[in-house]
């Protein structure tokens, strides 16, 4: 492969099976920074390869004294097993007339559609010539494969190089175009072994484009599992997706920031602390108004049980309802000390425990007694907390059940009958047997509705969706809010890609 123009060997060994490439330093110096320093002039002198003298065949044109640099890689395993498997520099193998040894080149490069535009200058085509070795790409591996196809799931790593090296050379990778579960774990790999040899800005465009033909089953599938595809959006450097993920990140926030913390950088957590903080802001400028929420008089008072006694009624139910949704259940129980004192134990009690062990310990009778009639010990003083049971008494109460935030605030969106229905306002009129009456329940009611549209209004910036995701009218299942919006200066890499995030 690429025998006349190639000067990069690549040696893939994983499960059992060889691969090798025989590629060009000037496509992968391009596509990889890892590549662009490893075959460099410095490094190889430092490395201490020779250049080799390379002679055409009678054929062609024959250059004599032409000398080009040839470079080798394999893959090194380690030493354990929470090693990275890499590529490690070796010294080219020599034949006895001074050249490379030629039996080399590997791929899986096959004749595909055309691909999509690059993001990146590649080098002018060559002839038809390398076209038809490119087709043959994938037929030669070393040694050769058993008649028998290996399941898609085994030989991971020979599959996600050859993936690497298709993109390197604007061929489309091996991805799965119907299940956007294998899909995922394929384009996880692809962007692993791109961010370790320095080559997201090649494999991450190709990745955004395949995982976005998904469309709809990718954004099921990023409300499931945010962090893992906040995770892809911000190696594949993908806006979408990216901005897909952290608006549900950003909404169940702190649900899931273990995960979080874990897997992703400190610039990705600087955005999701800040749009945590935005949100925060702008729900605690709401519940401020909807708490302060009230009607008027037909003078423009505002109501009191002394001028509108009904409507003053409606704004307590109003205000009562809310409190209730939107406080945490661990607040409406009374709570109780981390350290009870032990009860102080009585001269009758005593008494009986003393009568009750004298009859299993009779030797010991007399000696009970006399200590009934003591008086009580005092109280031992009681225990200062450590900071330890100070931390987990802190993590008990924070374990108490979240409130269903995005619900509430649904509710108070769609107004209507979606909360405080006509049902539930006639039992809560029912109370005051004296005052209910048809009108009463009528007048109620109206002056219910006029609290519940002032609501819808207020609550309007929350309702916001700025997700891909159709939420339907009630929001659909998710418990959180979702009108984060992301913008350009939120995407935490300097070179991002030319695609616009429409919000």
């Amino acid at each position: 492969m690429f025998s006349q123009t190639g000067d990069v060997d690549i040696i893939i060994r994983a499960g059992g099976r060889e691969q090798r490439y025989l590629l060009h330093r000037l496509i992968l110096a391009q596509c990889s920074a890892f590549f662009e320093a490893g075959t460099s002039q410095e490094w190889s002198r430092q490395a201490g390869q020779e250049l080799t003298v390379v002679h055409e065949g009678d054929g062609a044109r024959r250059t004599m004294g032409d000398r080009r640099m040839r470079w080798r890689y394999e893959l090194d395993a380690g030493n354990g097993d929470d090693d990275m498997p890499m590529l490690i520099q070796r010294n080219p193998a020599t034949t006895m007339f001074g050249g490379e040894d030629a039996g080399v080149a590997g791929s899986r490069l096959s004749a595909l559609p055309p691909p999509p535009p690059s993001t990146r200058n590649k080098p002018s085509p060559p002839q038809a010539g390398f076209f038809r070795t490119m087709a043959n790409f994938s037929a030669m591996h070393l040694p050769p494969s058993s008649s028998a196809r290996q399941p898609e799931t085994e030989n991971e790593t020979l599959r996600d190089y050859d993936n690497l090296f298709r993109t390197f050379y604007n061929h489309p990778p091996n991805l799965d175009t119907l299940d956007i579960v294998k899909a995922y774990v394929q384009c996880k790999g692809l962007l692993n072994l791109a961010d370790m040899y320095d080559a997201l800005d090649v494999v991450g465009p190709r990745v955004d484009h395949h995982l976005l033909q998904f469309q709809g089953r990718l954004w099921k599938q990023i409300a499931k599992y945010p962090p893992s595809y906040l995770k892809v959006g911000y190696l594949a450097r993908s806006k979408v997706i990216f901005a897909e993920a952290l608006v549900h990140v950003v909404g169940q926030w702190p649900a899931g920031a273990a995960l979080v913390r874990a897997q992703l950088p400190e610039p990705v957590l600087d955005v999701i602390e800040d749009k945590v903080d935005e949100l925060e802001d702008l729900k605690t400028q709401v519940e401020r108004k909807l708490f302060r929420l009230t009607l008027t008089t037909t003078r423009g008072e505002r109501v009191t049980p002394a001028n509108a006694y009904l409507a003053w009624t409606a704004v307590s139910l109003f205000r009562q309802w809310l409190a209730e949704n939107t406080t945490p259940v661990s607040l409406h129980k009374e709570t109780q000390p981390a350290f009870v004192p032990p009860p102080v134990p009585t001269s009758t009690g005593h008494h009986h425990s003393s009568t009750s062990r004298s009859h299993h310990h009779h030797h010991h009778n007399n000696s009970n007694r006399s200590q009934a009639r003591l008086p009580p010990p005092p109280v031992p003083p009681q225990p200062v907390p450590s900071l330890q049971q100070q931390q987990q008494q802190q993590q008990s109460q924070a374990a108490a059940p979240p409130i269903d935030v995005g619900r509430v605030y649904r509710l108070l969106g769609a107004g209507g009958s979606a909360y405080l229905n006509r049902d539930e306002l006639k039992r809560f009129l029912k109370l005051r047997p004296d005052d209910y009456n048809r009108e009463t329940v009528r007048r109620f009611e109206a002056r219910m509705d006029e609290i519940k549209d002032l609501a819808r209004e207020i609550v309007r910036p929350l309702m916001r969706n700025c997700l891909g995701l159709d939420l339907g009218k009630d929001g659909g299942s998710l418990g959180y809010l979702t009108c984060t919006k992301v913008e350009e200066r939120d995407f935490p890499w300097e070179d991002g890609d030319q695609q616009h995030l429409v919000r």
